[in-house]
């Protein structure tokens, strides 16, 4: 024999189909940060096109972001999918849907409706605005950068240091969702400004909040926890204006809240002189 053939491998068309299923499931978490993407680009151009609906359809939007966000991540562990690659793409389209999208709204829906008060003109408020609504973007970029870097907060999954870039987006589009019409009082400007700052600050901060990572879904629980769960859902479903807002100002609450209790403590605990 001239060349020495190894012999055909014989075709196996069940390991073929493997094969291609594993390729669909590295796939299958880019699609949900691609919606996560989509939504966020989609709040954007609500936001600019202005007008109630449009704020609270860009709200909805970040909402629906924030749920293909938490899928991504999920379904890439379940399916053991995880990737460098994967981990960046779902970082920038974070930066989007969680920094852009909500600053652009925050800004439209708090500075678009007012009305020139006088001695402060809308310019000067819209100014205020760009600059706290440039703050949360930057935070949010550079809390999610910290987060690549360092990962949880150390000791477990169980809670992020900083606020979540996700958390952070929900508590603009919560109260946007909420309350639909846009400002008119520049106090009430001011204030919505301001807290947009302040959630930025937040996000960079080493305030500790509760992941929900290390809640094990797989494991059994008692029913009254079920019924819990479905009254969650029942509520944001008939009653989402109310129950978001509950959820997302809530949540943004208990870091700070839990924070100042831990600070206080060991001062309480010291022995006065």
């Amino acid at each position: 024999m001239a060349d020495s053939e190894q012999p055909a491998l014989p075709f196996d068309p069940k390991q073929m189909r493997r094969l291609k299923l594993r390729r669909g499931i590295y796939l299958l978490p880019s699609l949900f940060t691609v919606a996560n993407l989509m939504c966020g680009y989609y709040a954007v151009m609500a936001a600019l096109a202005g007008g109630a609906n449009e704020y609270d359809r860009a709200a909805k939007a970040i909402g629906y972001a924030i749920l293909f966000d938490s899928l991504d991540g999920r379904v890439a562990r379940m399916t053991g999918t995880n990737t460098e690659f994967g981990k960046q793409f779902d970082s920038l389209a974070d930066v989007v849907s969680f920094g852009i999208a909500p600053a652009v709204l925050a800004l439209a829906w708090g500075v678009k409706g007012l009305a020139d008060p006088g001695f402060v003109s809308v310019q000067q408020i819209s100014q205020l605005g760009w600059m706290c609504c440039l703050v949360f973007m930057i935070c949010c970029a550079w809390r999610l950068a910290r987060f690549n870097v360092q990962g949880m907060a150390p000791g477990g999954l169980a809670h992020f240091v900083g606020m979540p870039t996700p958390a952070a987006a929900g508590v603009v589009a919560g109260v946007i969702h909420a309350f639909k019409q846009p400002l008119h009082d520049w106090r009430w400007a001011v204030a919505w400004l301001l807290l947009a700052a302040g959630l930025g600050a937040l996000m960079t901060s080493t305030v500790r909040y509760y992941s929900f990572k290390d809640i094990a879904w797989t494991r059994r629980y008692p029913s009254l926890g079920i019924v819990l769960i479905a009254l969650i859902v029942a509520g944001i479903y008939l009653y989402s204006e109310i129950a978001l807002f509950l959820i997302a100002t809530g949540y943004a609450a208990a870091g700070v809240l839990i924070h100042l209790v831990r600070w206080l403590r060991p001062r309480a605990a010291q022995p006065v002189a």
